[in-house]
């Protein structure tokens, strides 16, 4: 029997490649074109499709939503325009172990962020600059192939960064003016996954880098959900029977 195909959607806001020539020059697809073109190479298990802000529905109908298991998410400068009903309901799907989230970049000051790890989702920034990314956690399986460093040129995010401590740091950033940044952090949230990656700015071309690559893949592995064999309920069940009868059966 063939594996069932994951069905991953690529969020991007989508307006810095429209507006801005640069960004376009560097990204003529698209972020989220990019990064569908080298998750389908990577994997063919997978069924990715595009989605952006200015899209019906703002790319996610309850159609599509249902069906995702899980959900990339970049956005920066119109954080403001998306839907609250969106979010609580990514937000929900999350919490219910239906779908797994990856937040790349200024998403960390996106609602869907915000909402489903609960923080402000505030950091320090700065100039375009060289990073070395350190692998802090390689036994981890969003880790998997990356050696224990590399390079990146890329915007200056540094600490302190007001998130919730992570479940899990994989990765933490060092930029050439002497600050650091927590770079990957993994959360659970209910029964769902959640991690944030630093890496993407606009006007850099981290999305090329293979290594950027090979973890947004793995990370898309990783937060897949699990099958769960039981079913779980939005809210608080009544308990009404005695676990212990169980054993006289």
């Amino acid at each position: 029997m063939s594996e069932k195909k994951l069905n991953v959607v690529v969020w991007n806001e989508y307006r810095h490649e429209r507006l801005e020539e640069a960004c376009r020059n560097i990204y003529p697809d698209g972020i989220h074109g990019l990064i569908k073109s080298f998750l389908e190479a990577d994997d063919a298990s997978l069924n990715v499709r595009l989605a952006a802000l200015d899209d019906p529905d703002q790319g996610l109908p309850d159609e599509v939503l249902s069906e995702t298991d899980v959900l990339l998410w970049w956005g920066h400068m119109a954080h403001h325009e998306v839907d609250d009903g969106l979010v609580e309901r990514i937000r929900q799907r999350v919490y219910m172990g239906k779908m797994g989230l990856i937040v790349l970049h200024s998403g960390h000051h996106s609602k869907v962020f915000k909402q489903v790890v609960g923080t402000n989702g505030n950091l320090s920034w700065g100039r375009d600059q060289n990073e070395i990314m350190w692998n802090l956690l390689p036994a981890h399986p969003i880790a998997a192939g990356i050696p224990d460093h590399f390079n990146l040129f890329e915007e200056l995010y540094c600490e302190p960064f007001y998130v919730p401590q992570p479940d899990e740091l994989v990765f933490g950033g060092w930029f050439e003016d002497g600050f650091i940044f927590r770079a990957g952090l993994c959360y659970y949230r209910g029964a769902g996954k959640v991690f944030y990656f630093q890496p993407g700015h606009e006007f850099c071309r981290s999305y090329y880098n293979p290594y950027i690559q090979r973890i947004i893949c793995n990370a898309v592995k990783w937060a897949a959900p699990n099958d769960i064999g039981y079913p779980i309920e939005n809210g608080c069940p009544c308990i009404q029977y005695k676990l212990s009868d169980k054993f006289e059966q």
